[in-house]
């Protein structure tokens, strides 16, 4: 039986956003258990010249659900649009893409298979075939900003684990 469309877009998206919203959740509880400022948490970055934890968090939505809106239309932008939130909204976003990567319809991602999809910005533009864009593209992006999440937790001394990046793996033979 080979891997759909679905199995390798969706279903990996969910088990990446689902294990999120529980680091994020850890993150919370820890920070307010040791009196660690959220806003502040919000605002950190690993070093001056990356994006901070706000922005990875985003593109946690951008690089899943996002990224199945662009198999729809066929195109794929840098995140925009994403109004500026504090930690809770931020874990509601997560939660909000995860319930929607939830409700999507195998027939339907499945539907959209062999199609084509352009990443643009600016001038700059690399097309890709559906399934090269999810796997050489949104994957890579949706693994980086997920561990760049989990790090900068990590440093606030969240008690995570390999497990909890992992979440609910599809195991079985």
């Amino acid at each position: 039986m080979s891997t759909s469309l679905f199995d390798l877009s969706v279903k990996s998206f969910i088990q990446v956003v689902e294990a999120s919203t529980g680091v994020l959740a850890k993150g919370k509880a820890y920070c307010e258990e040791q009196n660690i400022d959220l806003a502040s948490v919000v605002e950190t970055k690993i070093i001056d010249d990356m994006a901070d934890f706000h922005f990875q968090v985003v593109c946690i939505t951008h690089q899943s659900v996002r990224a199945i809106h662009a198999l729809r239309s066929g195109e794929f932008n840098p995140p925009a649009g994403y109004a500026r939130m504090d930690y809770q909204g931020l874990m509601d976003l997560t939660q909000a893409s995860l319930d929607e990567l939830k409700a999507m319809s195998e027939d339907e991602i499945n539907g959209l298979a062999g199609g084509t999809v352009t990443f643009k910005m600016g001038k700059f533009e690399v097309p890709f075939t559906t399934e090269n864009f999810i796997l050489s593209f949104s994957h890579p992006n949706l693994y980086f900003h997920a561990t760049t999440t989990y790090d900068i937790l990590r440093m606030q001394g969240t008690p995570l684990g390999k497990m909890d990046f992992l979440g609910a793996m599809r195991a079985g033979v």
